[in-house]
């Protein structure tokens, strides 16, 4: 496992700049990225993932969220946004996972490390 800490991270964006539950796209260091920016009791969590379904090699970030989940426009493929894993079909693989930290109001991203 990556020692969190020693990972390289990208400024991608300001937290302001992501609306909630509105899924964008990012180029992080030639990595494609769908970002989520969500809103809880606690405050907000950006999640990221790599922008290609699985199933259907289209952009995440032009489907739909829906709590922690993202869905793919084309054929309904589900993934989890914390795991990457597929919740519904027909999307059976998972899409990689990112490591995201927020400071100062700007969201940081390591593409250098897949989860």
């Amino acid at each position: 496992m990556t020692d969190v800490s020693t990972t390289a991270y990208t400024k991608v964006c300001a937290l302001e700049d992501l609306t909630p539950d509105i899924p964008a796209a990012a180029d992080v260091d030639g990595t494609i990225v769908a970002l989520v920016r969500t809103v809880t009791d606690s405050g907000d969590v950006v999640y990221a993932v790599n922008d290609t379904c699985t199933h259907a090699n289209v952009s995440l970030s032009e489907g739909e969220v829906d709590g922690c989940t993202i869905e793919c426009w084309l054929h309904g493929s589900r993934f989890d946004l914390r795991t990457g894993e597929p919740t519904g079909p027909p999307a059976t693989v998972p899409v990689a996972t990112y490591p995201v930290k927020v400071e100062s109001g700007d969201v940081f991203i390591s593409v250098a490390q897949e989860n």
